[in-house]
């Protein structure tokens, strides 16, 4: 499975700030602009800004790999002997994330696209 980190989710805690300051450092304006989540895009990246992220476990910035079947991928971190952080969850328009960490408490994202 060729992986690919598309998405680079930073939880925050003023949003308003945040936008303001990647909107102006990345010279673009949000492509998503909702009181749950600020998202641009810079070529084929996206950078999301996640009010709710500290809340869903998220202690800084977090990279989400690109995956066809993200339970798969899932376990295979698992296999790999990461813990679960977040479990597979729908944010809504059909895509899927989760995320684990290692045993440094390193983060990894997983990103579905249905």
């Amino acid at each position: 499975m060729n992986t690919v980190v598309t998405t680079i989710i930073y939880p925050v805690s003023d949003i308003a700030g945040a936008k303001t300051l990647f909107q102006t450092f990345l010279g673009v304006e949000p492509y998503v602009d909702q009181p749950y989540y600020v998202g641009f895009k810079v070529g084929e990246q996206e950078i999301g800004l996640d009010p709710n992220g500290h809340g869903k476990g998220l202690t800084g910035p977090v990279g989400f790999c690109e995956v066809t079947d993200i339970r798969q991928g899932l376990q295979r971190l698992l296999d790999a002997g990461a813990q679960t952080v977040q479990d597979v969850q729908d944010v809504g328009g059909g895509r899927l994330i989760a995320t684990a960490k290692d045993a440094d408490g390193n983060m990894v994202g997983l990103i579905q696209d249905s």
